[in-house]
């Protein structure tokens, strides 16, 4: 390492609907440390804020290695806990998180920065039962939500479905996308390098929670099977959206590809580290194991204090 960083918390589990995910990637990422030879302690975050404040004060970290997902572990909130406290932490800031974790600004972002995104309304979860935002096919999203969670797609044809399970009362926002057809990829980014392309098959409906998280939910082709100019098209538009919202450390931007052109779906501060997750085998390819990959993150860790 290139700072003196051998005093790591990990930060990990949390009260998202994402625990499970975060509770695997934290795990992974303290052993990990462990062999890089810093003194690692594992934290699971809850709600009570003195409890991580003590357990804090008590390991006196020189780098917190923030391994949540989902709501207030990659939205902002513990970003900015981080920030008070002056300690730096892994990926990204305050406001990058925030905005990446806001679905519909986030997009506006991308846009703005020539970034192609599919058409969207923002409507309340009743609305969107009550008549269709866009003309269908269309998905239907939690705004603020990541791993595919709540997600309803609607075709042609088909009734609108029940959203109380999307997890949003009935007056709350979501996002009804359009659907764009075409091939499931995504692209890790490392600092301002973009690793590799990666196409994504599933036997499921589509590239959910379970595709994504279960043994066997996916199968994934790396390098992707894409002609050189589209391939490099897809590095380039995974660098202009890091860049769009002012992100570091690691990210990962989900593309659908039509065969004409990309199209931005989101992008990840919080990338998994588990062992079916994209980032870890992207950086695997260009020659970085996972001890050299967690390490990295550790080394350009940042707080904005």
């Amino acid at each position: 390492m290139t700072r003196r960083a051998q005093r790591i918390s990990v930060l990990h589990g949390g009260f998202s609907s994402e625990r499970p995910v975060s509770l695997v990637s934290g795990k992974a990422a303290a052993k990990a440390l462990k062999q890089s030879g810093a003194d690692v302690t594992l934290i699971d975050m809850t709600r009570d804020l003195s409890a991580l404040m003590t357990v804090l004060k008590a390991s006196k970290p020189d780098v917190v290695f923030n391994a949540l997902h989902g709501r207030y572990g990659e939205d902002g909130c513990v970003q900015g806990l981080l920030d008070m406290l002056g300690i730096p932490y892994t990926n990204s800031g305050r406001l990058a998180s925030a905005l990446a974790m806001d679905k519909p600004m986030a997009k506006k972002l991308f846009a703005s920065a020539g970034i192609p995104v599919a058409r969207e309304k923002v409507v309340t979860r009743a609305e969107a039962e009550q008549a269709d935002a866009l003309p269908p096919p269309y998905v239907v999203k939690p705004t603020n939500e990541g791993s595919s969670v709540g997600i309803k797609f609607v075709h042609a044809g088909d009734n609108r479905p029940p959203l109380d399970d999307i997890g949003v009362p009935p007056d709350a926002l979501v996002m009804v996308e359009e659907y764009i057809p075409g091939r499931e990829v995504t692209v890790a980014v490392m600092g301002d390098r973009p690793l590799a392309v990666t196409e994504i098959f599933t036997d499921r409906a589509f590239y959910d929670y379970e595709a994504k998280y279960a043994d066997g939910g996916s199968r994934h082709v790396l390098p992707a099977d894409i002609e050189p100019g589209p391939y490099a098209r897809a590095m380039e538009l995974s660098v202009a959206a890091h860049r769009a919202l002012g992100c570091r450390g690691v990210t990962r931007s989900d593309f659908r590809y039509d065969g004409k052109d990309f199209y931005l779906l989101e992008l990840n501060t919080q990338p998994g580290l588990t062992p079916t997750s994209l980032v870890p085998e992207q950086a695997a390819h260009v020659g970085l194991d996972f001890v050299g990959l967690v390490s990295w993150m550790v080394e350009n860790a940042q707080c904005d204090a």
